[in-house]
């Protein structure tokens, strides 16, 4: 019985390591409240869903890895930043993606992905929003305050819809292009006999 070294699952998580190692730095650039929300978290739940076979890995590296953002945030912004009221929902909204990753994005293809962020983005907007509204004092506890809580997030939800898009095409892209040349990387030829 041969046995071969899975490396597909180190690349994978050092991917979405590398893009959110760039969410770590981000605050550090003096453009940030240009650019704030503008991540490729997204992007990994998507390739998370879309690329680890194991549905334990699918889900729970993604989330660890937003995790381990969340606590390097902390460490640059301060505790509110990483772990604010309601954080909770993002990580629901997070794992909800990591799922459209999962159903949506059977075979690699720029439809698949496009469709994929705009779904997962959708859920994120309206998921990670019932977190602010629910029992605040900013917004109604209605329907009407929900919505007045949606159409606020919208510059934010554009930042994060654009950086779900970018880091999609770029971890899909530079992914499918590197299983073409390093076979190893392909689901065909990682199973451990």
């Amino acid at each position: 019985m041969e046995h071969k070294f899975n490396y597909r699952t180190p690349v994978l998580l050092l991917f979405m390591l590398l893009i959110i190692g760039l969410r770590v730095i981000a605050p550090l650039s003096p453009d940030f409240k240009f650019i704030a929300n503008f991540s490729g978290i997204g992007a990994v739940a998507l390739f998370g869903g879309a690329y680890f076979k194991n549905k334990v890995n699918a889900f729970l590296l993604p989330i660890l890895v937003l995790f381990v953002s969340d606590l390097g945030l902390v460490l640059t912004m301060g505790l509110d930043y990483g772990f604010y009221s309601g954080w909770y929902y993002t990580y629901i909204a997070f794992i909800l993606m990591v799922m459209v990753g999962h159903l949506i994005i059977k075979q690699v293809t720029p439809q698949s992905v496009l469709i994929s962020g705009l779904v997962g983005v959708l859920i994120h907007w309206i998921v990670s929003d019932l977190g602010v509204w629910y029992g605040s004092t900013v917004y109604p506890q209605t329907i009407s305050g929900f919505w007045a809580c949606l159409v606020a997030a919208i510059p934010y939800e554009k930042n994060f819809l654009y950086g779900t898009l970018g880091y999609s095409a770029l971890l899909f892209g530079v992914f499918e292009t590197l299983k073409v040349k390093y076979p190893a990387l392909s689901t065909k030829n990682t199973v451990i006999s």
